[in-house]
């Protein structure tokens, strides 16, 4: 009997110690999956390829508006006459239409001469002298060549650094009428301006130069030259 109670002793105790290894090895095996779970792998960036990202710069090419295109023509022109480089001006000129001349802001559409590209290539370096108006205040013709014109009438101030330039919008005015805007309605006009001086005049030996552009296919072009100053 006795040797029936130990041997039932043994076989209690090994199936103890099964039941606690297979314990063991669950909690071990638990262990590892939430180890899993609440560390996973973390990877660094190569720092060379976090050095090399950069960001997308926008594909839309910027859109330049028919205003700055006019302005920037302008000022293309105001730098040729500063040069008196007039044969590349020429090119300039409305192949349509020519250009008008008016020494004044009253624009005589009757008396102001009109010159094609043509007709300006070969009078610019001659000795003719054409009649451009009178003279404000005296009322003598304006008779002068081309190119003296462009000195007297054009050009006579350093108009590509003028005071104030506006596009469309009048900034000179006097005591006599102003027609351009009437005699050319639509067209883009820019004016190069100064307000005057000698401080002694207050103001009344101010100068403009506007120069007056028209539309030819995808092109603007000059279409008038329209100097104004104080008049009496």
């Amino acid at each position: 009997m006795f040797k029936k109670i130990s041997n039932g002793f043994i076989y209690l105790s090994l199936v103890l110690v099964l039941i606690a290894c297979n314990q063991n090895k669950e909690k071990i095996a638990t262990n590892e999956k939430i180890s899993e779970v609440t560390t996973p792998e973390v990877t660094t960036p190569d720092t060379a390829e976090v050095a090399t990202v950069t960001p997308i710069a926008p594909t839309a090419e910027p859109v330049v508006s028919e205003d700055s295109a006019v302005v920037r023509l302008n000022r293309a022109i105001l730098l040729l006459l500063k040069n008196q480089d007039y044969l590349a001006l020429s090119q300039y000129i409305h192949p349509d239409q020519s250009v008008r001349f008016s020494p004044y802001g009253y624009i005589d559409t009757l008396r102001n001469q009109q010159f094609s590209l043509q007709r300006f290539k070969s009078e610019i370096n001659s000795s003719k002298k054409f009649t451009w108006g009178s003279y404000d205040g005296s009322g003598d013709p304006i008779l002068l060549t081309l190119k003296a014109y462009l000195a007297k009438f054009v050009y006579n101030q350093d108009f590509l650094h003028a005071k104030k330039t506006s596009l469309n919008k009048m900034l000179g005015s006097g005591n006599s009428f102003n027609n351009l805007e009437a005699v050319y309605a639509g067209l883009p006009y820019v004016e190069s301006y100064f307000p005057g001086f000698d401080k002694k005049y207050a103001g009344m030996d101010w100068c403009s130069l506007r120069l007056v552009f028209k539309r030819f296919g995808d092109t603007y072009f000059l279409v008038a030259v329209v100097h104004d100053q104080w008049t009496t």
